[in-house]
């Protein structure tokens, strides 16, 4: 019995790692703060979609969120606006409001919930953001599409965004360019949303008819009713390397036709091969081709 109380008294692991540090605490005050483990944060290491690789964070933002292995992660709003302007100055220009749930959808989570949350996350108030900047010196209104945010889907909020780019380039005389990335039109939205590809594609030929190039630059993934509206409209179609492009999914494709799908359908290259897009760039070089693209535009018009 003595044995086992005299075991009993003896501070197991738990109570040992509960009290680190506390005889030292005793001799010198204050040193238990330094010899405290360092917690490293949780997002510290990335892991990578392809390779599975862990990857050190500030090594993925130096690369323009590239992993070794090529896969372009997925970028937000201020990343993309950054990478994009010179010097990574810009102005950003506010969208307008809209009703937050004009149907009153009805779902397992209220939308106004899930808009409140989406904001949270990004930051944003939408799906789409304006931002006027110079590109390798040239002016241009910029439009970013978030996939972050409710998988960038196209809504009031999203069109009425773009409408107000759109006016802000003719007004400013300036070049149109937009980031696409979305899994299409917002289902809490209705017809509401699908009536934003009339008012986007309305909106371009304002556009284009005060003689301004507008350049679409197709980022993973960029399907649905974006990809029939404004996303396959430009003068110039760039995108990056691997992107899912596309209007249905490839299920839906073979279940229709019964037929396999070719190798690599609906990704960038696939499409550049077969004439939909004119170029696949790597994010590193985008900002330089975008430049390149808008010089020649604008000699071409004032010429």
């Amino acid at each position: 019995m003595a044995m086992a109380e005299q075991r009993n008294d003896k501070p197991g692991r738990a109570q040992a790692t509960g009290q680190r540090g506390g005889w030292l605490a005793k001799i010198a005050p204050g040193v238990r703060n330094l010899v405290a483990k360092r917690e490293s944060p949780d997002n510290l290491w990335v892991k990578c979609p392809d390779t599975g690789e862990m990857i050190y964070r500030p090594d993925l933002e130096a690369a323009l969120w590239v992993t070794p292995s090529g896969h372009h992660m997925r970028i937000g709003v201020q990343q993309r606006l950054s990478v994009t302007f010179d010097d990574g100055v810009y102005e950003r220009i506010e969208s307008p409001k809209v009703a937050d749930d004009p149907l009153k959808f009805p779902d397992d989570k209220p939308y106004p919930d899930r808009l409140k949350a989406a904001r949270k996350a990004t930051g944003e108030q939408d799906s789409m953001a304006i931002a006027f900047g110079k590109i390798q010196g040239q002016d241009a209104v910029v439009v970013v599409q978030d996939f972050a945010f409710m998988g960038g889907s196209l809504g009031m909020g999203a069109g009425e965004t773009f409408v107000k780019a759109a006016q802000e380039a003719v007004r400013r005389d300036v070049p149109f360019v937009i980031f696409t990335a979305s899994g299409g039109a917002r289902m809490q939205e209705g017809t509401l949303s699908l009536m934003q590809m009339a008012r986007t594609t309305l909106a371009l030929n304002e556009v284009k008819a005060a003689g301004l190039p507008y350049i679409v630059v197709l980022t993973d993934p960029t399907t649905g009713g974006v990809t029939a509206s404004y996303a396959m409209l430009g003068d110039v179609h760039i995108a990056e390397p691997e992107c899912l492009i596309g209007f249905a999914g490839q299920r839906v494709i073979q279940d229709t036709i019964r037929e396999k799908l070719p190798e690599g359908f609906q990704r960038a290259e696939y499409l550049l091969e077969h004439g939909m897009i004119d170029m696949v760039v790597h994010r590193r070089d985008l900002k330089a081709r975008l430049g390149s693209v808008l010089d020649y535009l604008g000699a071409a018009k004032a010429a």
